[in-house]
This record gives C-alpha cells, structure tokens and sequence, in this order.
C-alpha cells in the first residue's frame, strides 16, 4: 500500500514538473523563468526524497533552489529582465 502511494505521489510531482518545464519555455520573462526554475527544482527535491536519498535532497535544495537562484537573479539584474524575440 504504501508503494502505490509513493508511486501516485512521484507521478504527481513528475507531471507537475513537465508543466513547469512547458510553462518555461514559453515565458519571456528572465525573473519569471528563475523562479518557474526554482519551484522545478523544488519538485526534484521532493521527488529525491520520495526516492528516499534524504542527503542529496538538502545538498540540493541549497545549491539549486538557494545558490544557483541568486546567481541567476544577480545575471538578471545586470542584463535586461525580458527576453526579445
């Protein structure tokens, strides 16, 4: 019982993670994909802990919800906030 929950959940959190990705391809806004970005990665990281790798899954969230974020954010910052076709 408790695998099929934990089946339902990572299929869940894998087909919210695809309408993230859609949704980033289509939007022109630079701070709108950073943060589009960091909420796909917030769904990696649970499904990291779905998987049951509690270690990886902190290492994770500060370098790609906290570090790459802000480095990404301070990139924007300095050039235009949207993209030009």
């Amino acid at each position: 019982m408790l695998l099929l929950i934990h089946l339902i959940l990572l299929s869940a959190v894998l087909g919210a993670s695809f309408i993230i990705i859609f949704l980033l391809v289509l939007e022109k806004d630079l701070l709108k994909m950073i943060v589009l970005s960091a909420a796909q990665s917030t769904l990696y990281a649970i499904i990291l802990y779905i998987l049951m790798v509690p270690d990886v899954v902190l290492a994770y969230i500060a370098v790609s919800v906290g570090i790459y974020t802000a480095l990404l954010m301070f990139a924007v910052k300095k050039t235009e906030r949207y993209e030009e076709i």
